[in-house]
């Protein structure tokens, strides 16, 4: 049986398509591990490369989150229109699975790393189920090693993305993460990420965790960073801007390698922080913990959300002067955006301030909802107008490339940034002409 996985692409020209630093899905390769040797796997990412509708397939897989949902469903669709069984997952899929499975054979909902061997064994013999959904939460000790020789060998950033634990012991209102997988926190046995070390074909040089808070568990984090220690690594991932009060543990990411963190700062206000529930964040303690990561030698790629009901338009030049002064160096700098699952998106749906239920708006570049201290369009303004300025080349020269404070993780950022310095102009230009509006 010959089975396609496909990742639909962003709109042509939009926000995220333009951003030249793409990275492969690691779902789409741990399902391939969890393939049997005699059926054929293939992995089709539409932002590299272009989807033959008339290929020889026997089964359709696609994933898609909520602004890629529409696209995927054009996808599903014209497969199934030539006769060809498809299967939907992915984390909109699982939101809203009757939504897709108007558009699929059958719906994947939630984690398929355990079921995935059933939806293969059903679509070979024609007994497909409409919805597939796991029993239990999906035992990371049972893992496959990824099959990333099924990656284009050009087009992503890094290949090398490794998990080691699952899911957040944080509970956000606005994350699709918690919506998922609940509070659990679940942790990869060391010895089993080590394996998966070794095996890395590809350069080691760069290697991306994507866990969502790689020290979530500070002794399994311990344990996972006195192992990567003993091999030359360099890596980035995702922490929380706490963990910087922790020397002992800043101390072990710096000797493991650790070039950057991204870390989910969401706000300068201390009222949107309480609304979130994002509580563990200290804004007094921002800069010092910026400060100690510096001193370690890794950089903060930080996270804010814009457009939480205590932002007005003050926050941007606010957030402007802070990245500057604090040399951060880069930036995710998304307008909130309510997808559905969240406890967000029921929030604002009682308070019946969503404009658009239109998936393909929800790119977290568009407001499709209504703002409470700013009207739509000041915010949207304000969206454009931070990305432009951060990522300019006088922001540039302050945060990254200034000659007295050179760090090794330029060799990452320095790259980023001079990459998303083009992008940003010319999907504003995009955007605005989409909308017929002139550029500010």
């Amino acid at each position: 049986m010959k089975i396609s996985f496909i990742i639909p692409r962003w709109p042509k020209n939009s926000f995220w398509d333009v951003i030249a630093f793409k990275f492969p899905l690691l779902s789409s390769s741990l399902l391939a591990g969890l393939t049997p040797s005699h059926y054929q796997f293939r992995i089709i990412d539409e932002s590299l490369a272009e989807i033959d509708f008339d290929q020889e397939v026997d089964l359709v897989a696609i994933t898609a989150i909520t602004p890629l949902a529409p696209r995927g469903y054009e996808i599903a669709d014209e497969f199934r229109r030539r006769g060809k069984k498809v299967v939907v997952g992915g984390i909109h899929a699982s939101w809203l699975p009757e939504e897709a499975k108007a558009h699929s054979d059958s719906v994947a909902i939630g984690e398929a790393d355990e079921v995935w061997s059933e939806i293969l064994e059903d679509a070979e013999k024609g007994t497909m189920k409409p919805f597939y959904r796991q029993k239990e939460r999906t035992d990371l000790s049972r893992l496959p090693i990824p099959r990333r020789d099924l990656f284009p060998t050009r087009g992503y950033l890094f290949h090398n993305l490794v998990q080691t634990t699952r899911g957040c012991p944080y509970d956000c209102e606005f994350c699709s993460v918690t919506a998922l997988h609940g509070r659990s926190y679940r942790m990869r046995p060391v010895s089993e990420v080590e394996k998966e070390i070794q095996s890395l074909e590809r350069s080691k040089a760069y290697i991306f965790f994507v866990d969502d808070n790689l020290v979530g568990n500070l002794s399994h984090a311990k344990e996972l960073l006195t192992m990567l220690s003993h091999y030359r690594l360099r890596w980035v991932s995702q922490g929380p801007i706490h963990i910087a009060e922790d020397k002992e543990m800043v101390s072990l990411m710096a000797k493991a390698g650790c070039h950057g963190l991204f870390i989910g700062f969401e706000s300068l206000r201390e009222e949107n922080l309480n609304l979130m529930g994002k509580r563990i964040n200290r804004i007094e303690a921002y800069e010092n913990g910026i400060q100690r990561l510096h001193d370690a030698g890794i950089g903060v790629y930080g996270s804010f959300v814009f457009g939480y009901d205590y932002d007005d338009p003050s926050v941007f030049d606010d957030f402007l002067e802070f990245a500057e002064r604090n040399r951060m160096e880069g930036a995710f700098l998304p307008l909130l955006t309510p997808f559905p699952g969240t406890r967000i998106y029921q929030r604002l749906k009682q308070e019946a301030r969503l404009l658009t239920e239109d998936w393909s708006k929800y790119d977290m570049a568009t407001v499709v909802f209504q703002p409470k201290r700013m009207t739509v369009e000041e915010l949207q303004e304000g969206f454009w107008k931070v990305n432009r300025f951060f990522y300019s080349l006088p922001s540039m020269l302050k945060r990254v490339f200034n000659p007295f404070h050179i760090k090794r993780s330029l060799i990452i950022f320095g790259p980023m940034n001079l990459g998303l310095w083009p992008a940003v102009k010319k999907a504003e230009q995009h955007f605005r002409k989409s909308i017929r509006q002139p550029l500010l």
